[in-house]
């Protein structure tokens, strides 16, 4: 039996977390490969459809990531987010998507670190969950 890879989408403000990112890269700090960054401007941008459809494409886990609250540079954008989280945490099971495929998380521009941390964590939780269901739906 092969082993499950998961793919795993992270939507990652330009100014925190993908700083964070690059740092760890430059720190030579390992993290799954299987993760896939998109840079967007802020989190408050990330619009709940771009998550459905990441799901609906095929991700198994999707995070959305940013600077920590009353530290983003468009003010209240990672408050926006959060917001959106929690709604789209509701709404994903009418898709057949548990909720803990979709993660929040708030990485500083120095903390290379706990990027890498958390990107392990992540891949190893959505490992554990096994292919979400939408992928095998998709397989079929």
């Amino acid at each position: 039996m092969e082993t499950f890879e998961p793919v795993i989408v992270a939507f990652v403000c330009n100014w925190c977390t993908y700083t964070a990112a690059d740092l760890a890269g430059t720190s030579r700090l390992s993290y799954p490969t299987n993760i896939r960054l998109i840079r967007v401007m802020c989190t408050g941008m990330v619009d709940p459809q771009y998550v459905i459809k990441a799901f609906l494409e095929g991700a198994d886990g999707v995070l959305i990531s940013g600077c920590h609250p009353g530290d983003c540079h468009y003010i209240n954008g990672n408050y926006k987010a959060r917001r959106r989280i929690k709604l789209l945490k509701e709404i994903l099971p009418r898709f057949g998507i548990e909720r803990d495929r979709l993660r929040l998380t708030w990485i500083g521009a120095s903390d290379g670190i706990e990027f890498a941390e958390i990107m392990t964590q992540l891949n190893d939780q959505i490992i554990e969950m096994g292919p979400s269901q939408t992928r095998l739906n998709k397989a079929i």
